[in-house]
C-alpha cells in the first residue's frame, strides 16, 4: 500500500472539449480522489482571436465548474487552480509548474490538454514512482510507447529516450533540468547525437538545432539529453496508458498525420510485472527502429508532397491574382499521371495534372477557355 501518491500537474489553454475528456478520464481512476490535482491555465497570447478567448473562457469555466462539483463529492484530494494572468507558452508554463509542484511534493504526474488516460493510468504511475524513486538510473516513467510489437516484451521495458505524453518523475531528477540550447550544442559529440538519434534512423536532435533557429519552443528533448548525460533510462509500458488526442489540428506541435502513433488500444492492465534488470531492451529499440524507418516516406511519395504544397501556394497566389482580393475561385491543380502510377493513401485532395479555372469576371487571358 503507498503511503503517498503523486501529485497530477494538468497544463491547459484553448481546448475546452479536449479538457473535458482529459478530466473525466482521470476523474475515472479510482486513485484521482486520493490524487492532488494542480491544473495551470496558460493566458491567452497577445494575437489572440476572439474566437481563441472564448474558448480560453470556456475552460475556465468547466475547471470552475470540477473545482464546486469537487467540494461536494470528492473527485480528488484537492484541486489547485493557476490561472496565468499573461501566456507563458507550453514551454515555459510545464517548465515552472512542474519546478514549483516537484519542489513541494518530491514527484509529480504530468499531462497536458489531449491526453486521455486509461482508468488505471495512476496505478501504473504511482507504483512506478513508489518502485523506481531511490533508483537513479531510472529517470522517469512513461505513460506512452511506441506502437510496436509487444510480444516478448513483457508489461513494460526500459529504454533510451524520455516521452512527454503522459509521464512521471522524482524532484532529485528534475533538479537537474535546464533548456539550455547551448550546452546542448556544445557538449554533444557526434557519438551522443547518433545515439539519440537512434543511429541516425530518427532526427530527434534536430529538435536542438531547431530550438536554436527559433523554429519551435520545446523542452522536452532537453529532458532526454540531461539523461542520457546521467546514463539513465525511461520505463514505459508495452502498451501504452494514454491515448493522445491531439491530433486533429488543434495543438502546436502535433499534427494531424500523427495518428499512427496512438495504441490500438488503450491498456488496462493492472498490476504489471517489471523488468528484471535496468537495462535498455534491445528487442524494443529493434522494434522502435523498424516503426521509425517505416515512417520514411519514399522519395516519390516526398516528392508528391512538395507538389501538393506547391499547387495549394501557387492555387492561392493565382486566386489572389486573379480576384485582386475579390470573389473566391476554384482552383485545382493535380496530377494523375503520378496518382495512377503511384497509388497510395494521401490526407490530401489527390493531385491533377492539369490547371482548371473557373471564374465569375474577366480574366487576364485571352479567353476564358480552359487551359491544359
Amino acid at each position: 500500500m503507498l503511503q503517498s501518491y503523486a501529485p497530477i500537474i494538468l497544463f491547459t489553454y484553448n481546448r475546452p472539449k479536449h479538457t473535458q475528456q482529459v478530466l473525466e478520464a482521470l476523474i475515472a481512476n479510482p486513485l484521482a480522489s486520493k490524487s492532488d490535482l494542480y491544473i495551470y491555465q496558460d493566458g491567452a497570447k497577445p494575437q489572440a482571436t476572439y474566437n481563441d478567448k472564448n474558448a480560453i473562457q470556456e475552460v475556465k469555466t468547466f475547471i470552475k465548474e470540477i473545482i464546486v462539483k469537487n467540494a461536494q463529492t470528492p473527485l480528488f484530494g484537492s484541486i489547485t487552480f493557476i490561472e496565468r494572468e499573461s501566456n507563458l507558452g507550453l514551454a515555459d508554463s510545464i517548465i515552472d509548474g512542474v519546478t514549483y509542484v516537484m519542489s513541494k511534493y518530491g514527484k509529480a504526474i504530468i499531462l497536458e490538454d489531449d491526453i486521455v488516460v486509461s482508468p488505471v493510468f495512476l496505478n501504473y504511475m504511482n507504483a512506478a514512482l513508489s518502485k523506481y524513486e531511490n533508483e537513479p538510473k531510472v529517470w522517469g516513467i512513461s505513460a506512452w510507447s511506441y506502437p510496436i510489437d509487444t510480444t516478448h516484451l513483457g508489461d513494460c521495458y526500459f529504454w533510451r529516450l524520455f516521452h512527454c505524453w503522459g509521464w512521471a518523475s522524482w524532484e532529485n531528477r528534475w533538479q537537474h533540468y535546464k533548456r539550455d540550447i547551448t550546452w546542448a550544442l556544445e557538449n554533444f559529440s557526434q557519438e551522443d547525437i547518433n545515439y539519440i538519434n537512434l543511429d541516425g534512423i530518427a532526427p530527434y536532435f534536430n529538435q536542438v538545432i531547431d530550438n536554436a533557429k527559433g523554429k519551435i519552443k520545446t523542452w522536452a528533448i532537453f529532458n532526454c539529453l540531461i539523461a542520457y548525460k546521467h546514463n539513465a533510462l525511461v520505463l514505459c509500458p508495452s502498451t501504452s496508458y494514454i491515448q493522445q488526442i491531439g491530433f486533429d489540428g488543434s495543438g502546436v506541435h502535433c499534427g494531424q498525420e500523427g495518428e499512427i502513433f496512438n495504441p490500438a488500444h488503450i491498456n488496462t492492465k493492472f498490476p504489471i510485472t517489471y523488468p528484471n534488470e535496468i537495462i535498455e531492451s534491445a528487442t524494443a529499440l529493434e522494434r522502435i527502429k523498424a516503426f521509425e524507418l517505416s515512417l520514411k516516406k519514399p522519395i516519390y511519395i516526398r516528392a508528391y508532397g512538395k507538389l501538393i504544397r506547391i499547387s495549394q501556394s501557387l492555387g492561392q497566389k493565382v486566386n489572389q491574382f486573379i480576384n485582386g482580393g475579390g470573389a473566391e475561385h476554384n482552383i485545382i491543380i493535380s496530377y494523375p499521371a503520378l496518382t495512377h502510377a503511384y497509388p497510395f493513401s494521401y490526407n490530401h485532395t489527390p493531385p491533377l495534372l492539369y490547371l482548371y479555372t473557373y471564374y465569375n469576371h474577366p480574366l487576364p487571358y485571352p479567353n476564358k477557355k480552359e487551359h491544359k
